[in-house]
């Protein structure tokens, strides 16, 4: 799936101004070199539909018993997670602290090793890793967990334009996880196809805020906030 082949034509054009190749050799490997780049393109981009498709047969590539890294840092499997949160920023955060406020086990999961040590120092239990990595997913305590939440933030940039929340939506029940699954989005328009892609609902942080700030302002109670730790600066990234 690497797009190394322009170092194949660097090396057959020095052979065909060498005189060790004909002209004809290089045609060919042009013409290969083409389709495999356009091959891996929409290989890379459409990676984890692929690798649902051929999962059932890549078992028997794999070796038996591969030992894995220990980490005494992480919770062990057999702990109960009734919701496993995917984005340790600030929205993230303060759902995890409010859910441990009353009392719900919660497991915070993020790529961003400054987010995973501020989660640890409020006392919440998280695992590091990417929440597009199928094998990662598939290791994590999903058995017992009757929610995900995964607020990671969707930037649009690179090839492959990959929305984070409908592949986690995609690896969690490949994973077995049949509980319901909740996805923030900051656009409208996102909602219905979020919906379909599988999630059971779709939060919308502006939006339900909004309602909350309705609600108070039409007489409803104040509630005890749950303060949340100001991020230093170092921590920038883990918003």
């Amino acid at each position: 799936m690497a797009q190394i082949s322009e170092f194949s034509l660097i090396f057959v054009a020095m052979g065909v101004s060498l005189g060790h190749l004909q002209e004809d050799a290089l045609g060919l490997v042009t013409m290969v070199g083409l389709v495999t780049i356009a091959v891996s393109t929409y290989m890379i981009t459409y990676s984890h539909q692929l690798y649902a498709l051929f999962e059932p047969w890549l078992g028997l590539f794999e070796r038996r018993d591969t030992p894995r890294e220990p980490s005494g840092a992480e919770p062990h499997r057999s702990e109960g997670y009734r919701v496993v949160i995917f984005g340790l920023g600030r929205f993230g955060t303060a759902i995890g602290m409010r859910l441990q406020k009353h009392g719900i086990k919660v497991l915070g999961v993020d790529f961003n090793p400054l987010a995973v040590r501020r989660w640890r120092e409020l006392g919440l239990d998280t695992r590091f890793g990417d929440a597009t990595d199928p094998e990662f997913v598939g290791d994590l305590p999903l058995s017992q967990a009757q929610w995900i939440v995964s607020t990671v933030p969707i930037h649009l940039t690179g090839l492959s334009h990959e929305d984070t929340r409908t592949t986690l939506i995609q690896l969690t029940r490949a994973a077995g996880f049949r509980g319901r699954v909740a996805v923030t989005s900051h656009h409208a328009k996102e909602t219905e196809d979020l919906l379909g892609a599988g999630a059971s609902i779709v939060l919308e942080p502006f939006q339900d805020a909004a309602d909350r700030a309705v609600e108070l302002l039409s007489g409803a109670s104040e509630e005890e906030r749950t303060e949340i730790p100001p991020i230093i600066m170092e921590d920038k990234e883990a918003t």
